[in-house]
């Protein structure tokens, strides 16, 4: 029996990375999916990569940072799947790199926008739906970035800070409404964005893993288990809590 069996899950940016692993992961364990990602082929090939598996998913265009996206969303696992049970709001960018002052307000704006504004929508309309179900669990995407900082992503370390705090707030309100709030913080995982950020620079990624303790990066299919964890039954107790999945970057 599967841990999210009977349950309908919205992946946001489950096109590739964190995202695809965690989508593949909760069909695997029973869930209906709904994959959300900006790049409607991405998301239907991760669909599509779902079915032949053997399991349900539907892929769904949505830029999160867009309020009727984010409706029509999550209006795709209803129409679909007749309710909504567990959302993962993973989708993000990595944005441009500079020191603050540097920083483009274009660029710390789009960055907001997505990685913080998104999460937030997803919750406002999300919850909405799990109050007409009796409750559910929201898993949002942050990163270690939002527990210490980074030079040269001041954009990437407010919005994922935001995160952190978003996510108490929410767990606190909806708590008695049956509805658990939890946070996960990666470090640095391989994947797409990770790939962007170091530009092929081979030095540069030798040098990064060279500070994880244990010496080498995360793979996404690491923080799917974490997800998989606080979506279901299993972290019944946990709300409104960070969970660090980084190889002990931050504990250094």
């Amino acid at each position: 029996m599967g841990k999210l069996d009977g349950k309908t899950a919205i992946v946001t940016g489950g096109g590739s990375g964190i995202g695809r692993a965690t989508a593949s992961l909760f069909a695997q364990e029973g869930a209906r999916i709904v994959v959300a990602d900006w790049n409607e082929e991405s998301a239907q090939a991760a669909a599509r990569e779902i079915e032949t598996a053997g399991g349900k998913a539907v892929a769904v265009k949505a830029d999160v940072s867009r309020p009727e996206d984010v409706q029509r969303m999550i209006q795709a696992a209803l129409d679909t799947y007749g309710r909504l049970d567990v959302l993962f709001n993973n989708a993000g960018i990595e944005g441009e790199q500079a020191p603050t002052a540097e920083c483009t307000v274009e660029n710390f704006d789009r960055v907001i926008s997505i990685n913080l504004r998104g999460v937030f929508l997803g919750m406002k309309y999300g919850i909405e739906a799990m109050l007409r179900a009796g409750g559910g669990v929201i898993v949002n995407n942050a990163s270690v970035a939002g527990i210490v900082g980074f030079p040269n992503i001041p954009a990437y370390c407010a919005a994922k800070g935001g995160v952190i705090q978003l996510t108490k707030t929410a767990a606190l309100e909806y708590a008695k409404e049956g509805i658990r709030v939890n946070v996960i913080c990666p470090g640095v995982i391989q994947t797409p964005m990770v790939e962007r950020f170091l530009h092929g620079d081979t030095q540069a990624q030798a040098a990064l893993e060279a500070v994880e303790p244990v010496g080498h990066f995360g793979k996404p299919e690491e923080v799917a288990q974490l997800a998989l964890f606080l979506a279901s039954d299993d972290s019944s107790f946990c709300t409104g809590a960070p969970f660090i999945v980084d190889g002990g970057m931050v504990a250094a």
